[in-house]
C-alpha cells in the first residue's frame, strides 16, 4: 500500500473512532440524566420502573401529611384520583406546599407505594398547576382538575 494512502486510512479511521466514542459518551450521559414524569396511576399500575430517578406529580391528599417533630422528615400521599402512593422527603418543604395542592417531586421510586423525593416543587399561585399534573388529573377525571387552571 502506498504510504500516502496508508496515512489517509489511519487518519480516517482515527476520526471515525473519535466520532464513535463521542457519540457513545453522549448517549450514555443523556440516558443517565433523563427524568421522566409519571402520574400516581402509572406508578401504582407498574408503568413506572422501580429504582429509577423520575418526576412524579399529583395532588397532596387531605390529612396525609405527617411531619417528624425531631427531624425534617415528611411523608405525604399523592393522588390523581385513580392511584395513590406515599412520598418521603427529608428537607424543608416549599412555603406554598399544603394539602389539596398540586406538587411535582423529583426523586427515586423505591416501591410501588413509596417514592423517595430529593426535591418537592409546589404550585406558585392560586390558579397555576404544573402542566403534567393538570393533564394527569384531567385524564383521571379528578375533580381537582380545572380546565381554566392550566397555564394561568
Amino acid at each position: 500500500m502506498n504510504p500516502v494512502r496508508k496515512q489517509r486510512l489511519i487518519v480516517v479511521l482515527a476520526v471515525f473512532l473519535g466520532l464513535a466514542l463521542a457519540t457513545a459518551l453522549a448517549v450514555y450521559a443523556l440516558r443517565q440524566n433523563i427524568n421522566l414524569f409519571f402520574t400516581p396511576q402509572q406508578v401504582v399500575s407498574g408503568e413506572a420502573p422501580v429504582g429509577t430517578k423520575m418526576r412524579v406529580g399529583g395532588l397532596v391528599m387531605e390529612g396525609s401529611v405527617v411531619r417528624d417533630p425531631d427531624t425534617l422528615d415528611v411523608t405525604f400521599d399523592v393522588t390523581d384520583g385513580k392511584g395513590t402512593f406515599t412520598v418521603h422527603y427529608q428537607g424543608i418543604l416549599p412555603d406554598l406546599f399544603r394539602e389539596g395542592q398540586g406538587i411535582v417531586a423529583n426523586g427515586t421510586l423505591v416501591s410501588r407505594e413509596r417514592f423517595e423525593a430529593e426535591e418537592v416543587l409546589a404550585k406558585h399561585d392560586e390558579t397555576y398547576m404544573p402542566p403534567e399534573v393538570q393533564d394527569a388529573l384531567e385524564k383521571a377525571g379528578h375533580p381537582g382538575a380545572r380546565k381554566d387552571a392550566a397555564g394561568s
